[in-house]
């Protein structure tokens, strides 16, 4: 069995009745259980439809996200996240390029990796080599002044925590940064690269080996290693070409406004619904938020 689950955005619920009947029809699915109104439904069918991806893509004109996944084990006991455009809403290196007063060039370079047509490990000391002399203090000016929380991520967090769930944020950006982030929100662990500091100031380098790829990856086989899970039993969300890999490996790994070139490698991708979509696609109604 199946579960079908239909999703909109929270700030502008818009998901229709008929729309959600009429596709419940069209694959002979079981009664709508409403997880939200106007927001989120889900129903169950027995067969996976070979007309999945040109329905998505119907209902992405519409607004909607749609996701299938099976029945079994779709609730997860643990959470492996990315951070930068995932749990807060930037990416802390183009904030920390910005008061450095070279945030375009750093930009650039960070979209480009983020698509996947830059090696990671490459493009990261390039940006960071463009922070040399930056003042150390500014990391805190920035957490203060120009980071925010992506919508949905305190509920995600209190509510896959309160079920018993494991939560760890993997980052290619920097504990100065996954620290406060994580602590903010609840996470059990952090990882991230180091931002080398002289005298006071970024020297323009980071602490070997850096986090990337494949480290995330490594995250997941520890971590679940360690606590006696699967990968099956653990959900991963990420939005850029380096989270590929544990978005891949995990039973969930979902694309949350992601890359296009990343979406259309992953099985979940969120475009409109936020953090609270990977709640409902495991059946959580918002009734059932911590």
């Amino acid at each position: 069995m199946f579960y079908v689950t239909l999703l909109t955005s929270p700030a502008k619920p818009s998901l229709d009745a008929a729309l959600v009947d009429s596709l419940r029809n069209a694959w002979g699915g079981g009664d709508a259980l409403w997880l939200a109104p106007d927001e989120a439904a889900e129903f169950a069918i027995e067969v996976k439809p070979d007309n999945q991806w040109q329905v998505w893509e119907d209902l992405q004109k519409l607004g909607v996200d749609l996701v299938i996944q099976p029945a079994e084990g779709r609730r997860k006991k643990m959470l492996l996240a990315d951070m930068d455009s995932t749990m807060i809403q930037q990416e802390c290196i183009d904030e920390l390029a910005d008061e450095a007063g070279v945030g375009e060039r750093v930009k650039d370079i960070t979209a480009r990796a983020m698509n996947g047509e830059l090696d990671f490990e490459g493009a990261l000391t390039e940006r960071v080599g463009l922070l040399k002399g930056l003042d150390e203090s500014v990391i805190d000016k920035v957490l203060r002044d120009r980071i925010t929380l992506m919508p949905g991520g305190p509920a995600l967090l209190a509510t896959m925590k309160a079920d018993g769930a494991y939560a760890a944020l993997v980052s290619g950006g920097f504990t100065a940064f996954t620290a406060k982030v994580a602590g903010e929100l609840g996470f059990d662990e952090n990882r991230a690269n180091r931002l080398l500091t002289e005298a006071g100031k970024l020297n323009g380098d980071v602490g070997r080996p850096i986090l990337g790829r494949e480290a995330k990856v490594q995250a997941l086989k520890e971590i679940t290693e360690r606590l006696g899970l699967t990968h099956d039993q653990v959900m991963a969300v990420g939005d850029g070409a380096n989270d590929l890999g544990m978005l891949q490996l995990a039973g969930a790994g979902v694309a949350l406004h992601a890359k296009p070139s990343v979406a259309a490698q992953c099985e979940i991708r969120i475009n409109f619904g936020d953090l609270t979509a990977l709640l409902y696609v495991q059946g959580y109604a918002r009734s059932d938020f911590a």
